[in-house]
């Protein structure tokens, strides 16, 4: 007779408890979604009024699809793909049921598949600059075109590459525990002490206190659907959710789990680390460069371009830059960590492969993809497609397309298969469930109808055809 083949939760072991889930996952979400994405965003899309939304948002998009993910793996104890095909299984065997759960699965799996190689390209740019303030370069880092520079070359930008996606996969290759677990112990706690020390010093410069009025303040003439979409998609990024990975974590917990406490950990993690970021980088730019709009949203550009500028302006730039691409680097690696065993753990899954086979075969894949994101800044800058470089097409077609895609057909799966009764009933086999009626309404009404609507209208402005 033949065996059945172990899942990746059963070959590699779970969490020792709730905390080594909660810093998993706070570590994961704790990354450069927080430390880079947010405060651009919010920067370019009104300050208080981002913030307003993206709160709203984290108590009740976030909430219910982070409950949702970690159950679906809990109950599953698979990857994305295999929890789908299991779940929808249970309810039904029909053709469209099987369409479903295969398109589900598949779209939530390939998201950390797409989105690992180029978090790797920015770890690794991030990498450079650690160790260009180690070497006290600030003034040359404050010049306008060094990261364009940077990013025009070749060599140095792969080397970095490499250099941080073997980093990652070498605490992959550790296991669960031993890996994920206790680097996520480790990087949390130094990670926001970290982000309090920077956030001090920032808030306290001459002239920063303007920064934290256009931060704390919401300005309602500046609201539109692109805050809503984009604070949604920041969202995504944030919590990790919609890229497989809550899901993934959630196949490595057991029923004794008080999931609903658990969750609200995350988000007050995540809340705070994201208001930190805001506190790091918003008050700075406005005591260095006066608030200049320009300035403030310069977008990706403002910690690789404009923060050098204020750490140069700075009497301490040097420690100040050290200081901070250390907090970032911490984020950029524990992010980085849960997109790869997430990639490792589908491959372990899907393909009954060894855990170093898995991690070999995604270290090459991730090498190719992430290449190529490089060389789309050099050697093939002139390729782009839909008129996107490399990485930024990646960035598009996986946040504003799949992940609200991938969320859209999580809240499908919870109501119409798995169903919200039987999905209270394991949730509340270790916890009370304080915010049940939220949640059920959530899932089944706002979450869904949310998603299409706002996912229809970010497709829609970015080829042009309404404007938000």
């Amino acid at each position: 007779m033949a065996t059945k083949a172990k899942s990746s939760a059963e070959v590699s072991g779970g969490f020792t408890g709730k905390i080594g889930y909660v810093m998993a996952a706070a570590a994961s979400a704790v990354g450069l979604g927080n430390i880079w994405r947010f405060p651009y965003l919010c920067a370019k899309y009104g300050g208080g009024i981002f913030l307003l939304v993206y709160l709203i948002l984290v108590a009740t998009f976030g909430y219910t699809l982070l409950v949702s993910e970690t159950m679906i793996g809990r109950m599953s104890k698979k990857s994305p793909i295999g929890a789908y095909k299991d779940l929808t299984a249970r309810r039904s065997h029909s053709t469209g049921s099987k369409v479903f759960a295969g398109v589900g699965g598949w779209v939530n799996a390939l998201v950390p598949f797409l989105i690992c190689p180029y978090y790797c390209v920015i770890g690794g740019w991030i990498t450079k600059y650690f160790i260009e303030y180690c070497r006290n370069s600030v003034k040359v880092m404050a010049n306008d075109d060094y990261f364009g520079g940077f990013i025009g070359k070749t060599a140095q930008p792969e080397i970095y590459f490499i250099v941080f996606l073997v980093l990652t996969l070498a605490i992959i290759l550790l296991g669960v525990q031993k890996g994920v677990e206790r680097f996520s112990k480790m990087m949390m706690p130094a990670l926001i002490v970290l982000a309090i020390v920077v956030s001090i010093y920032s808030c306290t410069r001459p002239g920063a206190s303007v920064g934290l009025k256009y931060l704390f303040v919401p300005n309602f003439h500046e609201f539109s659907m692109m805050t809503v979409a984009s604070a949604l998609g920041q969202l995504f990024y944030s919590l990790s959710i919609a890229m497989g990975i809550m899901i993934t974590y959630g196949s490595y917990t057991d029923d004794s789990m008080d999931v609903d406490q658990s969750v609200g950990q995350i988000e007050i993690f995540d809340t705070l680390i994201a208001i930190l970021a805001g506190l790091m980088i918003i008050p700075a730019i406005f005591a260095f460069s006066g608030g200049d709009p320009k300035v403030l949203q310069s977008g990706p550009s403002l910690m690789f371009v404009t923060l050098p500028k204020v750490f140069n302006s700075m009497g301490l730039g040097m420690a100040a830059g050290i200081v901070f691409f250390l907090l970032v680097l911490f984020a950029a690696l524990t992010s980085a960590i849960s997109l790869a065993e997430t990639c490792v753990a589908t491959l372990q899954d899907e393909l009954h492969w060894s855990r170093l086979k898995s991690t070999l075969i995604f270290a090459i894949y991730a090498a190719v993809i992430g290449t190529c994101c490089v060389f789309g800044y050099s050697i093939w800058s002139d390729f782009t497609i839909g008129g996107f470089q490399i990485l930024d097409f990646l960035d598009f077609i996986t946040n504003s397309i799949m992940m609200p895609f991938g969320a859209f057909f999580t809240c499908i799966l919870v109501f119409h298969f798995v169903t919200v009764k039987k999905m209270d009933e394991e949730i509340e086999l270790a916890s009370k469930f304080k915010r049940k009626k939220i949640y059920n309404f959530n899932v089944k009404y706002l979450c869904p109808i949310g998603l299409a609507i706002i996912f229809a209208s970010s497709v829609l402005n970015a080829f042009g055809i309404i404007s938000m």
